[in-house]
């Protein structure tokens, strides 16, 4: 069973309205308080659930992101939720893409943030493997310490200390094992690329122009291959523009919610 965040799910006059957001690694549903306030004000239906393992979801040693699609299938089922615009940053792209393969018909729209559609070539499949081992002797202190430069842009090191001290306090409420196990499931997903040719449904990109991980480049690319795409770049935001640049964020999404009719 998967824990999770919710707002208005008992207000839905249309399934299609709800928004579904899944987070990056190494991170959980804490990372989107920002946008479920902003959703909350607009009265727009959102949940959030965590990876196993993280916030009280149910742990699971060796998983991948198939295993976490269909406990999120069985999740909007049980809440008679149909279909969603899924919001996914980073990891939570990697799931967006696989809930796309295997249950098109739940999707109404997606939001992909700070995501890429290939998998890992062997050299990082190689420091995703050396990752992993290191959590597992050393920690969540150990993600925090490989991870915590390349994540921010530089205005967020200088002046969003608190955005710095969430990343820090979300990842280390977590068990290594725990972060292990979702990075190797990061690493064990499947190729998307000519996922990208398939998708039919309104698309919106989003990205900061500061990501080290995911280069607004690769973003770009993404969304050269979806038709009708949009693509915002957002500035002073690295990896993770929802937590550092989150005003700018949100009215990128509540625009696209608006545009597919989600929205006020």
């Amino acid at each position: 069973m998967l824990s999770y965040k919710s707002i208005h799910l008992d207000s839905t006059a249309s399934s299609a309205c709800t928004v579904l957001l899944l987070h990056a690694f190494p991170l959980s549903s804490e990372m989107w308080a920002s946008q479920l306030s902003a959703l909350e004000t607009g009265g727009i239906p959102a949940i959030a659930p965590d990876v196993f393992g993280v916030e009280g979801s149910s742990q699971k040693k060796s998983w991948n992101f198939r295993d976490y699609i269909e406990e999120i299938s069985s999740l909007l089922s049980m809440l008679h939720i149909e279909r969603v615009t899924v919001v996914g940053l980073s990891m939570g792209g990697y799931q967006a893409f696989e809930l796309w393969q295997m249950f098109p018909e739940k999707v109404s729209s997606m939001v992909l943030c700070d995501t890429r559609a290939e998998q890992d070539n062997e050299d990082a499949l190689a420091n995703r493997r050396d990752f992993i081992a290191a959590v597992r002797t050393h920690g969540p202190d150990e993600a925090v310490s490989r991870m915590l430069s390349n994540v921010f842009s530089p205005e967020t090191y200088t002046k969003k200390q608190d955005v710095v001290d969430l990343f820090k306090r979300i990842v280390t409420k977590q068990s290594g094992d725990t972060i292990a196990a979702t990075m190797q499931a990061i690493a064990s997903r499947a190729d998307s690329v000519e996922s990208l040719a398939t998708i039919t449904c309104p698309v919106t990109f989003i990205a900061g122009k500061d990501d080290k991980l995911t280069p607004p480049s690769v973003v770009a690319s993404m969304h050269r291959q979806i038709p009708g795409s949009t693509l915002h770049l957002i500035p002073e935001a690295g990896h993770f523009p929802n937590m550092e640049q989150p005003d700018r964020f949100n009215a990128h999404l509540l625009e696209h919610l608006r545009l597919i009719g989600s929205g006020a």
